[in-house]
């Protein structure tokens, strides 16, 4: 997968290419990431990007013309041309899916009170937002958008199980997980974790994976997409909350 991310402050990606899972990616190759930087782009000999809406308003646009360029500059046939935009559909898991397995994607920064509104209605493909709330600039969102797709990329991750079993990916909230000591201030680690038995071990998973989720994201629930084991084991947990009420 190749990934292009054009952005008026490049720089804010230095550090989050260079670590971890990202790095790891980058060294071994199962991905290409490069920063464009879209003034690189503007014949103002200020390198100006941005100037004052018509019709008036508060703050200022980025310019079509520099971000066409940008875009041009790397658009293949292939290419999902992606804007990080507050009016875009949110961002979740199974989008996180989808665009893992695009051959290339181009991810759209923008800045100060965002861009011509030409530019997103004819040469974007999509707009992604990661959630309902205001930030200054595309970039953030930008990485978040990376991580969550390379750790999808096969390799990437040491294990499938890696990510197969996280929250989200199923549609579940991931059950809860323990490490040592066993005993730590007298709390202790449930016995089944510790019991070598494989088969109850995963039905405790899946039982407190359901339960987690129908505290925390009851919203996450789709009944008619669990399997038959899931729809009973979610109804026993229902029962015994009742009973504690």
């Amino acid at each position: 997968m190749k990934i292009d991310i054009l952005s008026l402050f490049p720089e804010f990606f230095d550090s989050f290419l260079e670590w971890s899972m990202i790095g790891r990616a980058l060294k071994d190759k199962k991905v290409l990431i490069h920063n464009i930087n879209i003034r690189d782009f503007s014949k103002d000999k200020h390198k100006k990007v941005d100037d004052y809406p018509f019709g008036g308003g508060s703050g200022m646009l980025m310019k079509p013309e520099p971000v066409f360029a940008a875009i041009k500059s790397v658009r293949e046939d292939k290419s999902r041309v992606i804007y990080l935009s507050p009016q875009g559909r949110t961002m979740n898991q199974r989008l996180v899916n989808e665009l893992a397995s695009e051959d290339h994607l181009i991810l759209l920064c923008g800045h100060y009170e965002g861009l011509d509104n030409r530019i997103i209605e004819n040469y974007i493909d999509d707009e992604i937002s990661i959630g309902d709330f205001v930030l200054t600039g595309g970039e953030l969102p930008a990485m978040v958008l990376v991580d969550s797709i390379v750790r999808l990329i096969p390799g990437v991750l040491r294990s499938e199980e890696s990510y197969e079993n996280e929250s989200h990916y199923n549609g579940l909230l991931e059950n809860p997980q323990y490490t040592r000591p066993r005993v730590f201030k007298g709390h202790h680690v449930p016995e089944v974790l510790l019991s070598g038995d494989h088969k109850k071990i995963y039905q405790w998973k899946k039982k407190e994976s359901l339960r987690t989720t129908l505290e925390k994201r009851p919203d996450l629930i789709k009944t008619e997409k669990l399997s038959k084991e899931e729809r009973k084991i979610l109804s026993e947990i229902q029962i015994d909350s009742d009973k504690r009420i």
